[in-house]
Order: structure tokens, then C-alpha cells, then sequence
């Protein structure tokens, strides 16, 4: 791009399992920022985090990595670390205050500008959060049990403002992706946006027009809730590895014969808060456990999991199976390290028979979007699907019965929101489309 810097808006698409930075000009033009590494040039910048412990003379110190730096750190394995991912999801989390990383405290605001700061360093130049517009995408609605939005807003303005983008505007992600598509449309259009990300699902119904040759957009109406990609990997989790690992399982307190409680499973099953198991109490307590569980050895698998750092290798192994099973009737699940190995069949039909629930809920929150839009599905001319998660057959049919297949399209599933974002900041007005908290 030949603009000056100050000419130039930046969009920010913040996700739970991966993060793009796209650039974009007053002449319309717009592209990803682009990461160097391993002889690779990558769009999209892995929403995770390594810390590790190193000796300095007669003390020690702390450093951390972010993106594909911190999975070739933490796969070396050549230091103590702690290994992070999936933290996006604490953000709109009341009860998440801090977890301690070695002789630090870290809040969410912490953990995102550490994870921030990386980025930038990556991405040089190119990453620039002084430029005149920075716009920053947000779900409809956060992840997590009882989401408080505003504490999350308060945090990520927490975090980008020690960046240099304290004036930066937060805006809905599906209307991000909305922007991007509406530069294909040739005719006014009634359009709703459905974006799947790693922890919510959102939706816009958005109305487009051009007068005098400009774009014009109205909002009609939006929604979202806390399910998508990493639920359904929970699914596969909990159907397939945490019954190998004890879950159903008893003790013996006393005289009694009690059942293994079932949070342990239920933490280990969230890639969130998987990446804090270490560094809670969960492993002195499921030690305990293994001590006078009737079968221990599927607890000390557990264990051995947890205390091995293997949960980015699980988490691989479940993608992999799902990604399968968006293709196949059936996959082969596999998941291998350190001395563990777990191997299970998972057909389509069980799969969708464990998310079932699930989708029925996003159905129900699709349907909030078109009330709230004042649209009937009828009048919805086109339906834009973006993210991974809307590759999955029971995503897909849900969409296809409720529209018709024909009006559905989809596109890149990492750039679309990071590209809309960007251009909204070429707008006359971004703050127009600023989330109020």
C-alpha cells in the first residue's frame, strides 16, 4: 500500500483460537497483516500465549511468546513454561480476577495486552495502533457462564489502551464480516451475517444500498450466544476422553463409595481452563484422588496430561476429528504424547447426537436476530457464513432449511472480519458503528 501510515485504519479481529490484523486505505484497499515464521508467511496470528522461567545472573525472569512463536516454544520444551490459549473466553468472566505465572500476576487485561504486545513485535511496522482509525471487533454477546459485557469492554479498553489505541472503536464482529461481504453485492440487499467463531456464534441482520454510488448500511438487528467451535470440541472431549481419563469413575471415603466428582472433567474439557489446571490446586486434589480411587490408573493418565503440558496436542487431535467429521460419516479420533494414547471411532450420526442441544440453541438465537431485525426469514436475500464452525453438516443444514442453500455463501474464514473491520474505519464516521459499552 502506497497510503501514508496516518491515512491507513486498522482493523483487529481478537478471537478465541485465532487473531488477524488487516490494513486497509482511504482508496478501499485492503490486505492482512502478514507474520514471517519458519520460512512461512501467515494471515493468522494463533490466539495463544507461552511463558517461560529463565535464570539472569543471580535471578530470574519471565518472558513470553504469542502466535506460532509460542507453540515452537512450548513444543521445544526447553524451559519451564506455561502454556496459554483460549483466553479470550475469561473476558466478560466476573470470577476470573488472575492466575499466577510463575512469580507474577496476571488479570485478563494483562494476559491480552501480553498477547498484544507480540503481536506487534511480529508484525513491526505494519502493526500500527497510533494509525488514525483502529477499529476492534467484539462478539454480540461473550463467552462463559454469566458474561458481564461491560467488564469486558473495561478490560479490552484496558489492554489496547497501553497499545496506543485508547480511541479505538469496538464494533459487533458479524458486522465486521458484513462489510467485507457487502462489496460483492451489485443490487440492495437484505443480508444476515452469521459468524462462528472459537467461543460465540453472532448474527447480523443488515440492510445494504448504494446511493449516488456509495455503499450505505443500516443495522437491522443482532444476536449471539457462547457456543460454537470449542463447545463442540467439549462435546468430543467429554463423549471420548474423559471417560478414559475417570470420569464416571468412584473412590472410596471412609466406608462410602463416592463418584469422582465432575468439574475436574468439565474444566478439562475447556481449552480455557485446561491451560490453568497446572497452576491450580485441581492437581494436588486429583493426586489425592488417584490415592484411594477404586481403578486409579485412568486418574493418573489425568494427571500425567495435565502435568506434561499435553492439552495442546489433545486439542489438535479433537480439531482434527471434527474437521473429519465435517467431511466424512465417520473419523478416526487419535491422540498420542508422552506415553499416552487414546484411540476412538466417532460416526457424523453420533457426533450431531452430542451437539444437538447445542445447535438448537444457536437455532433459537438465529431466530432472536431476525426478531429483533423485524425480518422474516422469507425476506433474507442473502445469508453470508463465516468461520469454521460453519462448515460443520449440522450448521450447514440448519441455514440451508431455514433459507434455502441456494442464497448461502461463504468466504475466507480467518480475513472476512478483520478486512470489514478496516474498511469501516475508512468510513466518514467508524464511531457510528461503536458498541455503546
Amino acid at each position: 500500500m502506497s497510503a501514508p501510515p496516518s491515512d491507513l485504519s486498522v482493523g483487529i479481529d481478537f478471537g478465541t483460537s485465532n487473531t488477524v490484523v488487516a490494513i486497509a486505505d482511504p482508496d478501499g484497499r485492503v490486505e492482512a497483516v502478514t507474520f514471517d515464521h519458519a520460512g512461512e508467511t501467515l494471515r493468522v496470528y494463533v490466539t495463544a500465549m507461552c511463558f517461560w522461567d529463565e535464570r539472569h545472573g543471580n535471578g530470574r525472569r519471565t518472558h513470553v511468546e504469542g502466535g506460532p512463536w509460542a507453540i515452537e516454544h512450548f513444543l521445544d520444551g526447553l524451559h519451564a513454561h506455561r502454556f496459554i490459549q483460549s483466553f479470550k473466553t475469561f473476558a466478560a468472566s466476573a470470577t476470573f480476577q488472575e492466575t499466577r505465572i510463575f512469580r507474577e500476576r496476571y488479570r485478563f487485561e494483562d494476559l491480552l495486552t501480553a498477547f498484544l504486545r507480540t503481536l506487534v513485535r511480529h508484525g513491526g511496522s505494519r502493526v500500527d495502533f497510533s494509525a488514525r482509525n483502529v477499529v476492534v471487533g467484539r462478539p454480540v454477546q461473550f463467552a462463559g457462564h454469566n458474561p458481564n459485557d461491560a467488564l469486558a469492554m473495561q478490560r479490552y479498553r484496558a489492554a489496547f489502551s497501553k497499545l496506543g489505541a485508547g480511541n479505538a472503536s469496538y464494533v459487533y464482529e458479524p458486522v465486521g464480516a458484513a462489510f467485507f461481504f457487502a462489496r460483492q453485492l451489485d443490487h440492495d440487499a437484505t443480508v444476515l451475517v452469521a459468524d462462528f467463531g472459537g467461543g460465540t456464534s453472532d448474527f447480523s441482520v443488515m440492510r445494504f444500498s448504494r446511493q449516488a454510488g456509495i455503499l450505505k448500511a443500516e443495522p437491522l438487528g443482532h444476536s449471539g450466544i457462547g457456543i460454537a467451535g470449542d463447545t463442540f470440541d467439549y462435546r468430543i472431549v467429554d463423549r471420548v476422553v474423559s471417560p478414559r481419563l475417570g470420569k464416571g469413575g468412584s473412590y472410596r471415603s471412609m466406608d462410602k463409595v463416592l463418584s469422582i466428582p465432575n468439574h475436574y472433567y468439565a474444566n478439562f474439557a475447556r481449552w480455557n481452563q485446561l491451560a490453568l489446571m497446572k497452576g491450580s490446586g485441581d492437581l494436588k486434589e486429583l493426586r489425592e484422588l488417584a490415592r484411594v480411587a477404586l481403578d486409579p490408573e485412568p486418574i493418573e493418565t489425568f494427571i500425567d496430561i495435565v502435568e506434561r503440558d499435553l492439552g495442546f496436542a489433545l486439542y489438535r487431535a479433537v480439531s482434527s476429528a471434527k474437521v473429519a467429521l465435517s467431511a466424512h460419516d465417520e473419523a478416526a479420533f487419535h491422540f498420542h504424547g508422552d506415553g499416552v494414547d487414546i484411540r476412538a471411532d466417532i460416526t457424523r450420526r453420533e457426533f450431531e447426537g452430542w451437539i444437538a442441544d447445542d445447535v438448537a440453541r444457536i437455532a433459537a438465537t438465529l431466530d432472536r436476530a431476525l426478531v429483533d431485525a423485524g425480518v422474516a426469514a422469507g425476506e433474507i436475500e442473502r445469508v453470508f457464513l463465516t468461520g469454521g464452525t460453519s462448515f460443520v453438516p449440522a450448521i450447514r443444514r440448519l441455514f440451508a432449511d431455514r433459507f434455502g442453500a441456494n442464497i448461502l455463501t461463504s468466504a475466507d474464514q480467518f480475513e472476512s472480519i478483520a478486512y470489514g473491520l478496516a474498511l469501516i474505519g475508512q468510513g466518514a464516521d467508524p464511531g457510528h458503528w461503536a458498541v455503546a459499552n
